[in-house]
């Protein structure tokens, strides 16, 4: 709920946005999207792997 609102709120802001402000932040928002693939690609190839309980599980 508290999302959907933001968004709403967000979106009615855009409207009313210049150009240049809304370059910015796609920017800004595009690079913390690169980050966040990042450190989860990261995590994932870090990720232990612990061997197999019982020879079922196989």
């Amino acid at each position: 709920m508290e999302q959907q609102f933001k968004l709403r709120r967000l979106k009615d802001t855009l409207q009313e946005a210049s150009k240049e402000d809304i370059i910015t932040v796609f920017e800004a928002l595009q690079h913390q999207n690169f980050v966040l693939c990042n450190t989860v690609a990261n995590l994932i190839k870090k990720w232990p792997t612990h061997p197999l309980i019982t020879p079922e599980a196989q």
